[in-house]
């Protein structure tokens, strides 16, 4: 296993682990929403079976599950919603640590009374849970012996996505799980049960535990009545039982909402913010309680306990507020947490009320007390309120989302940095900055609330300071060209995702197997924050939040060859949702060891692999002198790959990349060039932005945001899905290129020409740009131009320039260009501008490899 480096990924600090709750039969973990930025985790090394272990793991520090397309006709590459694949080695986590080896456990003789039963799998040799949406694993078939499977140009692991259809459920069960007394895993559908005693053994350890009697039974077929050993994924419930209550769909419930609102924006700025502002709260479910705060030099916090009638409560904001300042809003008569039914029209007049910045300042220079705003918001949250004297009784703390609406960095009060980045001091002060909005992020999160920073405009907002706060919270940021309607789209969505509180990830494996590596949103959990067992080696993240639009990276190794048939896995979340009860999710996988090596390159999913090859490299391409480093070891990764699993071509020095891996080449090639890497952006605050993002993101929007989708627009409102080339620049047709964050619609020249065929045109390509990103978190950019325009070099720069190829290879490659006649062709080929940057074949030629034939 790597070395890994201590320093975090991005320029956002590193949060550290806050204290959970000891283990009950059920500790809550939080989960859905797009969460903070990435964390790395990189396991501690195995304590010998004879010692106490403690959490494993390390963090280095985010999306949302795209809908699926609409209808396609006779696509070249169909895309897979769900797919399995190779991850890669190299691990940049925040925290290092060593690995050992796992303690074995040898399997326990059984018996009941005096005769010895046999054992029974309940649910036979079902392994179709590598195709489950919760967990995708780079192969579905791991590889016995060591030297082969622990090649680190491939490597191995699985995307899980743990907060998964929290909305929607599971199977549930309403009572706690029953766990093995020796290393603390689950029982589920390949345990083996002893029908007469009820005992099942434990698939990690093989020890024999007790079911309490609930499993005894007459035949191995009664056993499939309990659902967690006849499906692969259930959900148990506990704490809240009231009747009539529903666990998991409420977890899209009605969680409190603090919009917290920047002052000091021009006037172009503001009349797009109020908009959005208005379009929000009329979006709201009626119960939905809505608090408003305002922050400038001084912090305005409304109080809808009159009526009609606006009033506000001002504090200074140039220091953080005291108890004895918060003392008459948490205990007086005022009401600032409101239900949208009864405040509605009051919360139009203060968006309507707002007014532009009027003092000649420049943007970056004004008086904005960001911290001690969300200080104020986090002390309502704490309570008391005002609902606890209307006899509404609550927790300290709570669900709540505090939403930031930013069009500058916090200058004025704690947390606050000089204007100037060539002020004498700014580094020592940015460093305290980054350390008081990290405490603050932990804060938030100790009372369940979660900050979401939405930035807007072109004024700098300091990504390096304000991102901490997010991340430590379990919130995201996110920056946006203005306020208008992709800020108003997550404005909302950011209030609506579903999420979890208190969450703690556990990963189980069999001893044969090491987990080297974890990314994603949270970090190591505190020894304290869950129950230890004998000779527990699993692996435990706090996270701090539950979200549907997350995902873990997770790479493993094998100890040692293989001599099982099966390994197992199992995966699970405990969290707490809003209404306090207590869900502890228990995904459980098995998967088959092989011997050959083409039968393992066979069970290779390309999109996984790639996903998670992506997220170890990005992750270590914190700067863009990193970035360029990262893209030359993509090239000696490719190479390395083919070298180990390819074959060299008679009479020459090249090789031939297996043509297992298809596709994992150019999903490479696309995350060498594309905006996550390469050049595209400009700004290295986006870029941050876009790698914490990309780092804590569901499956769907990773894959996405390393290779893009190109579709093209088809007579009759029907699209056909082609290669990412600029082949695809065809100038009598229009093209969407979706690339997760940004999704682009491109119109031929021709066909622009045409305009009532291009308005209906360019309707359709909308209409399936919203329908793509209908769900996605944040909601990416739609940007529409014609061939020739300016803005077409964002749609160009992401497409490979394939025109450079042979037309036998463009041919194989981009069979749709058999379609066009001889003057078409002629036409596409003069369109193009000649740039010295390689086409697919040509970057596979420069290494000395021969790209894998198209399907």
């Amino acid at each position: 296993m790597e070395n890994t480096p201590t320093s975090t990924p991005f320029t956002n600090a590193v949060s550290s682990p806050s204290p959970g709750q000891p283990r009950g039969p059920m500790t809550p973990p939080l989960y859905p929403s797009p969460g903070p930025p990435p964390t790395t985790f990189t396991p501690q090394a195995h304590r010998p079976p004879n010692q106490t272990p403690s959490s494993a793991g390390s963090v280095g520090s985010h999306f949302s599950t795209p809908p699926g397309p609409p209808v396609f006709s006779s696509p070249i590459r169909p895309s897979l919603p769900y797919h399995a694949t190779p991850s890669p080695p190299q691990p940049p986590p925040i925290f290092s640590t060593g690995s050992g080896s796992l303690p074995t456990s040898s399997p326990a003789h059984f018996m009941n009374g005096s005769t010895e039963l046999p054992l029974h799998y309940p649910a036979g040799s079902d392994d179709s849970g590598p195709d489950s949406p919760y967990v995708l694993f780079s192969a579905h078939k791991v590889l016995k012996r060591k030297k082969t499977a622990n090649v680190p140009s491939l490597g191995f692991g699985a995307v899980v996505s743990p907060g998964l259809e929290i909305a929607s459920g599971l199977e549930i069960i309403e009572r706690d799980p029953y766990s093995c007394q020796n290393c603390g895993a689950y029982s589920n559908l390949y345990c083996e049960v002893l029908i007469g005693s009820g005992k099942w053994q434990c698939v990690i350890c093989k020890t024999l535990n007790s079911s309490e009697g609930s499993y005894i039974c007459n035949s191995k077929a009664e056993l499939l009545s309990w659902p967690e050993l006849a499906t692969s994924a259930v959900d148990y419930v506990s704490g809240n039982r009231r009747p009539g209550f529903v666990p998991v769909p409420e977890a899209r419930s009605t969680s409190p909402v603090f919009l917290l609102i920047d002052e000091c924006l021009d006037e172009v700025h503001l009349t797009h913010l109020q908009g959005s502002l208005h379009a929000f709260v009329d979006s709201l479910p009626p119960t939905t309680r809505v608090g408003i705060i305002i922050y400038g030099r001084t912090i305005s916090v409304y109080d809808f306990s009159e009526g009609s009638v606006v009033s506000a409560d001002t504090v200074p904001g140039d220091n953080s507020p005291s108890q004895d300042l918060l003392k008459p809003l948490i205990y007086g008569t005022g009401l600032y947490l409101s239900p949208m039914h009864a405040s509605l029209p009051v919360a139009h007049s203060i968006f309507s009320s707002l007014r532009p910045y009027k003092l000649n300042e420049p943007e970056v220079s004004r008086d904005r007390c960001l911290g001690a705003a969300v200080e104020v918001a986090l002390g309502l949250v704490r309570g008391p309120t005002a609902e606890i004297s209307r006899g509404i009784i609550r927790r300290s703390g709570g669900n709540c989302r505090i939403v930031v609406c930013a069009g500058g960095p916090c200058t004025y009060g704690p947390g606050s940095v000089p204007a100037s980045v060539n002020h004498p001091n700014y580094a020592y002060l940015e460093k305290n900055s980054i350390k008081y909005m990290e405490k603050l992020g932990q804060e938030a999160r100790r009372y369940g609330a979660v900050v979401d920073l939405l930035c807007a405009g072109n004024c700098p907002v300091r990504v390096p300071v304000l991102q901490p706060l997010a991340k430590s919270s379990g919130g995201v940021l996110i920056l946006h060209d203005d306020f208008g309607e992709a800020f108003g789209v997550n404005l909302q969505r950011a209030a609506a995702r579903a999420s979890g509180s208190n969450g703690l990830f556990e990963i189980r494996c069999s001893d044969d197997i090491l987990v080297t590596q974890v990314i994603g949103p949270g970090e190591e959990a505190a020894p304290d924050s869950h129950e230890t067992f004998k000779n527990d080696n699993s692996f435990y993240i706090q996270m701090h939040s539950v979200e549907e639009t997350q995902s873990f990276a997770i790479s493993m190794e094998t100890k040692g060859d293989i001599k099982n048939d099966f390994v197992y896995f199992q995966f699970s979340v405990r969290y707490s949702t809003s209404y306090q009860s207590d869900v502890t999710r228990v995904i459980s996988v098995r998967l088959p060891t092989v011997d050959s090596v083409s039968a393992y390159l066979s069970s290779v999913n390309d999109d996984v692999a790639a996903v998670l090859i992506a997220k170890r490299t990005v992750l270590r391409a914190s700067t863009s002198v990193e970035a360029a480093n990262m893209r030359y070891q993509i090239d000696e990764r490719v190479k390395d790959i083919a070298y180990k699993f390819g074959s060299q071509m008679p009479k020459s020095k090249m090789h031939q990349f297996p043509k297992e891996l298809q596709s994992l080449p150019e999903l490479l090639f696309h995350l060498r060039r594309g905006p996550l890497l390469g050049g595209i952006i400009g700004h290295e605050d986006e870029r941050s932005v876009l790698r914490n993002l990309f780092l804590n993101a569901s499956f769907d929007l990773s894959l996405r945001m390393v290779g893009p989708r190109c579709l093209m627009h088809r007579e009759g409102g029907t699209f056909e899905e082609l290669p990412a080339y600029d082949l695809a620049m065809q100038s009598n047709a229009a093209v969407v290129l979706d690339h997760g964050t940004d999704i682009f619609i491109w119109l031929g020249a021709e066909l622009a020409a045409q305009d009532g065929k291009s308005a209906a045109t360019l309707a359709a390509c909308k209409t399936l740009a919203e329908e793509l990103s209908e769900t996605r978190f944040p909601a990416p950019r739609i940007l529409s131009f014609k061939e020739g325009s300016s803005q077409a070099r964002y749609f160009v720069s992401r497409l490979i320039p394939a025109h450079k190829d042979p037309t036998y290879e463009q041919e194989a490659r981009f069979p749709q260009l058999k379609t066009l006649s001889q003057e078409q062709r002629s036409r596409l080929k003069s369109s193009f501008l000649h740039f010295d940057d390689y086409s697919f074949c040509e970057w596979m030629r420069s290494l000395k490899l021969a790209p894998p034939e198209p399907s």
